[in-house]
């Protein structure tokens, strides 16, 4: 009842200065100061008020709203352990095992661009080659997969 009395007063009062401000020819500003005024006795007339009064001055609501913050806080601390220590349980065991099936092979920090100019042109020069003086593909992308089962992908 109080709130609605308070909200009558300032819608009131917010109609009074927009009648003001149309009388002085600002019928834009009018308007606008109208539409503001006539919110508080929307908001009470709707009961939405009532409703946030009884949000705020209940401590079970406020018991509620304390446990899903809890409950957020530590959704995220174990997503940020999840983050740090490398992902799931599943994930660790898979990067282990490729780990230990093989790792990456020797040759897969060096570039694959082939001889270059001045000195690191003699290193990529000796690399085997197959038959036919070409690599195969299955070489290129046994690199590829090492470097990602490495990593857990």
């Amino acid at each position: 009842m109080l709130t609605d009395t308070i909200c009558a007063a300032l819608s009131a009062a917010g109609l009074g200065i927009a009648g003001v401000t149309a009388y002085r020819k600002r019928f834009l500003a009018a308007t606008r100061i109208a539409a503001y005024a006539l919110i508080p006795l929307g908001l009470a007339m709707t009961g939405i008020l009532d409703w946030l009064t009884d949000l705020v001055f209940k401590p079970s609501i406020w018991l509620g709203f304390g446990l899903l913050g809890l409950s957020w806080v530590l959704f995220m601390i174990t997503r940020a352990v999840e983050h740090r220590s490398g992902g799931t349980r599943k994930e660790r065991r898979a990067a282990a095992a490729a780990e230990r099936a093989g790792g990456v092979s020797a040759g897969a920090s060096e570039p694959a661009l082939g001889p270059g100019r001045g000195a690191g042109g003699s290193k990529a020069a000796e690399k085997p080659k197959t038959k036919g003086g070409t690599s195969s593909g299955t070489d290129d992308f046994s690199d590829i997969e090492a470097i990602l089962k490495k990593h857990g992908i």
